[in-house]
């Protein structure tokens, strides 16, 4: 019998955070209040160390707390998009010009005419070193946004939030998950197609490659609609119970004034000039639009299996993602230069202390959230085994059939 030895640190940290199996599951709406937190903080800064910052919180929970499961993998897509996003910034300010004034220049363009009608856009000119400083901060604001939102899909389990859903909506969310797994199958269906054809010594690329792959691709496809569609109606998918015209009328009322006042106070947190009205018409919307959802559940006629639990670890998990975000609120609307370092002049931005002490309650889901393990934890990489070449000629006719 093998001991293997502990240190102190490591049993705090196993009795923080246990390891995963069915009963102690981590809800996925946990993550992704977490995950949106970080995006709300992130959104209303262009500090890029804070940023970074975020991300850097981001980036550990999801290492120290993703799965072997294929959507675990999503993170890294994320952060490359992220990268696009922020070269694609660069580049309209480049191409299209700054609203930022700016004095020291770094290139000149030619700079293409354009009518009266046009007047006050541009393309070419001068670029300063102040715009691109401008659309490198607001590039990496919305890179820091689209990565937060990727380590709630790397985290959360889409089948196991789809399960979660309230009973109004779950056929929306039913379409989403068969719209999101389109293209994963796509893919591996056209690399397995590839794979058979480089063994039949084929070509598998060019456009002789591409129109011979996608045929049998969009055949898979078909098919695979025309299995889940009957699946889903062996399985009495779209059943509904009926309900007075009162509370159909009652609950699209309630659901969609809550949607509006949720988009309308969340436009009021991100702006300025809203944050007064923003948290209240926030609040009105969310518990109107949860009533409408409520109301609306009564036309489920399914059940749960083995729902997922609310548990304390998701209310940490949740509450550190939603601390995150109104401690970073609060530090914008009290210090916005700190929050919004100005580029003219140029100045060097400094990390604020207060805002980056409430973006280290990130971290709290590496500490109380499961640890996966076994089967669910991801599988470190493995060197590529030697090719062995065996002998081109035959000796059997065993090897010759």
């Amino acid at each position: 019998m093998t001991h293997h030895g502990s240190s102190a640190p490591g049993r705090i940290g196993r009795r923080l955070a246990p390891e995963a199996h069915r009963s102690n599951a981590l809800h996925p709406g946990a993550w992704w209040v977490w995950a949106l937190g970080l995006g709300a903080a992130a959104s209303r800064t262009t500090n890029p160390l804070l940023i970074g910052l975020l991300i850097g919180v981001a980036g550990y929970v999801v290492a120290a707390r993703r799965t072997s499961a294929p959507w675990a993998t999503s993170y890294g897509a994320f952060v490359k998009l992220g990268l696009v996003v922020i070269g694609i910034r660069l580049v309209f300010a480049v191409v299209l010009g700054s609203p930022v004034p700016g004095t020291h220049t770094v290139v000149t363009l030619p700079e293409v005419p354009l009518p009266d009608w046009a007047r006050g856009v541009r393309i070419g000119g001068r670029v300063t070193a102040e715009g691109l400083l401008f659309a490198l901060y607001d590039g990496i604001r919305l890179a820091g946004l689209l990565i937060c939102v990727g380590a709630a899909n790397a985290l959360a389990s889409p089948s196991r939030l789809l399960k979660s859903l309230p009973g109004a909506l779950y056929e929306a969310g039913v379409a989403v998950v068969v719209a999101m797994t389109f293209a994963p199958n796509l893919i591996a269906d056209v690399r397995r197609l590839r794979a058979a054809r480089r063994l039949r010594g084929r070509p598998d690329r060019g456009m002789r490659g591409l129109l011979q792959v996608g045929l049998p691709v969009l055949e898979g496809a078909l098919e695979r609609s025309v299995a889940l569609a009957a699946a889903m109606d062996a399985r009495g998918f779209g059943r509904s119970a009926a309900v007075p015209r009162r509370v159909r009328v009652a609950t699209a009322v309630l659901t969609l004034g809550g949607l509006m006042g949720v988009c309308v106070g969340t436009y009021g947190l991100l702006t300025a000039e809203g944050a007064s009205y923003g948290l209240p018409v926030l609040a009105c919307g969310l518990l109107a639009a949860l009533a409408g959802l409520r109301l609306g559940g009564r036309r489920a006629v399914r059940t749960r299996y083995r729902p997922d639990r609310w548990g304390v670890r998701a209310w940490l998990v949740a509450g550190s993602g939603l601390a995150v975000a109104g401690l970073t609120v609060w530090a914008a609307a009290s210090d916005a230069a700190a929050l919004n370092p100005g580029v003219v002049p140029l100045v060097a931005p400094a990390l604020p202390l207060w805002p980056a002490a409430a973006a280290l309650i990130g971290l709290l889901p590496g500490l109380v959230a499961p640890v996966p393990t076994g089967e669910q934890a991801p599988a470190p990489p493995r060197a590529k085994p030697p090719v062995q070449l065996r002998n081109p000629s035959p000796t059997s006719p065993e090897e010759t059939s």
